[in-house]
Order: C-alpha cells, then structure tokens, then sequence
C-alpha cells in the first residue's frame, strides 16, 4: 500500500513537472509571436510611409521633365531606383521577417535618396523650376514624408531589437530554435548622406 502511494506521488510530480516545461514552452512561444507581430506591425507604418513617397515621385519627376530638358539622365535614374525601391518594398511587406528582405529593401532606399538627392540638387540651378508652386509643394510633401518614414523606421528597429533579444536570450532561444523564430533585421541605413532626409530649401 505504501509503495503504490510512492510510485503515485512520484507520478503526481512528474506529471507537474511536464506540466510546468508545458506551460513555459507555450508561454515563451507565445511571447515571441507577440513580439514577431509587433515588429512587423511596426514595419507596416514604414511601409505605408514608403508608398506615400513612391506616389509622390512621379508627379516630382513630371514637375521638373518640362525644365530639365537636359538632365534626363537625372530623371531616369530616379524613376529607375523608384521602382527598384518599390519591388523591394513590396517583397518586404509581404514578410518583414524574410531573410534578407529588409536588408534589401535597406539597399534600394539607400539609391533612390541619392537619386533623389541629386534631382534636388539639380533642381536648386534652375531658379523657374524652384519657384514653381508645384514643385514647391511636392518638395516639401517629400520631405515631410521622409521625416515620417525615420520615426516609423526607430519604432520599428525597437521593436526588433526587444524581440530578438528575447529570441536570443537562455532558455528562450532554445524555442527559437525549434519553432524557427529567425533572428529579424534591422531596417539601418550605412553612411551620413544615407542618414540625411533630402534636404529641400529652395530659398
């Protein structure tokens, strides 16, 4: 009788014992979805930011094609880079978490602001064109724009930051490991010029 109340207690704890690694696998699971999801979320406010600029652009380079007659190259390589930047963008969207996505997305930004910078700083030669209420208001709708998509790239690179120190952190990093919780990039932009937003002063 005493051997059979044994062997149930020692059942009894542990049956608690698999219990209690249960409950914490689903619990830190769980908390990395939640964080998964949130950095992602926080991607979707650059991305609408992102769209706002692409949409922008097009009426910026149609602007300035009747007074730049000779700068065509300058204006092609901003429509070029655009769509490259919005493929990349795309792609991005669609699974922020996707290795290699944003850091592709990074790449493609990082041409078009100097495509970008290097229309604008065309268009500070050509007196007509800058006093133009088109452009002026396009110009400034830009630059808006950008300082818009570097609060949503900081909220989105802190809450990248905060999920993969959890995904990286003991015991933790054990289930994400086993349920694939890939370590998630940054959205970082390399170099001063990449860090500045296309400075428009057409004064």
């Amino acid at each position: 009788m005493a051997l059979g109340f044994s062997v149930l207690v020692v059942l009894g704890i542990i049956v608690l014992f698999l219990l209690g690694i249960a409950g914490w696998v689903v619990g830190t699971y769980n908390g990395l979805v939640t964080l998964r999801n949130r950095f992602k979320n926080a991607f979707s406010q650059i991305d609408v930011q992102l769209k706002r600029r692409y949409d922008l652009i097009p009426n910026l380079v149609e602007t300035a094609k009747g007074y730049l007659k000779h700068e065509r190259e300058t204006l092609e390589a901003v429509v070029k880079a655009r769509g490259e930047a919005l493929a990349a963008s795309q792609r991005a969207a669609s699974n922020p978490a996707a290795t290699g996505a944003v850091k592709d997305l990074v790449g493609a930004e990082a041409t078009l602001g100097g495509a970008l910078g290097r229309l604008l700083a065309v268009v500070e030669q050509y007196p007509d064109l800058k006093a133009n209420q088109n452009m002026m208001q396009l110009t400034e709708e830009l630059t808006s724009t950008e300082n818009k998509i570097a609060f949503a790239r900081q909220a989105y690179n802190d809450a990248v930051m905060l999920y993969n120190t959890d995904r990286e952190k003991f015991p933790a990093n054990i289930i994400a490991g086993m349920f694939g919780f890939t370590a998630a990039e940054l959205f970082e932009v390399s170099g001063e010029a990449e860090r500045q937003a296309p400075k428009v002063s057409f004064s």
